[in-house]
C-alpha cells in the first residue's frame, strides 16, 4: 500500500492533547502506523549523560502519534484535507489534496 504520509510533510492533528497544532512530519513508522510531528505530542525523558550527550539531564523530545490523528495541510489554502492518488499524463502515480485537486508530491 502507498504512504499517504511522507517524510516532510505538513500537517494538522485533529485529536489529542495538540489537537489544532500543525507541523512537518519528522519520521513515519509505517509498521506501527505511528508518524511523529515536528512540535507535537512533546514528552520529557531523564537521559543519562553518554560520550554524545556529555550533559543528560531531563530532555524533552517528540513521541509518536497514531497516523489516523493527522491531516494533511492543503498546498492552496492550509485547510486540512484527505489525500487521493492519481495517475498524470506522463504516468507518475502521484498524491493529491482531495479538497482542491492540488498535486501534494513535488
Amino acid at each position: 500500500m502507498a504512504a499517504k504520509v511522507k517524510k516532510g510533510d505538513r500537517v494538522v492533528v485533529l485529536s489529542g492533547r495538540d489537537k489544532g497544532k500543525e507541523g512537518e512530519v519528522l519520521a513515519v513508522m509505517p509498521k506501527e502506523n505511528r508518524v511523529v510531528v515536528q512540535g507535537v505530542m512533546l514528552v520529557r525523558r531523564h537521559q543519562k549523560a553518554s560520550p554524545r550527550n556529555p550533559e543528560g539531564g531531563i530532555v524533552t523530545k517528540e513521541a509518536p502519534i497514531h497516523v489516523s490523528n493527522v491531516a494533511h495541510l492543503d498546498p492552496r489554502d492550509g485547510k486540512p484535507t484527505r489525500v487521493g492518488f492519481k495517475f498524470l499524463e506522463d504516468g507518475r502515480k502521484v498524491r493529491y489534496a482531495k479538497r482542491s485537486g492540488e498535486v501534494i508530491d513535488r
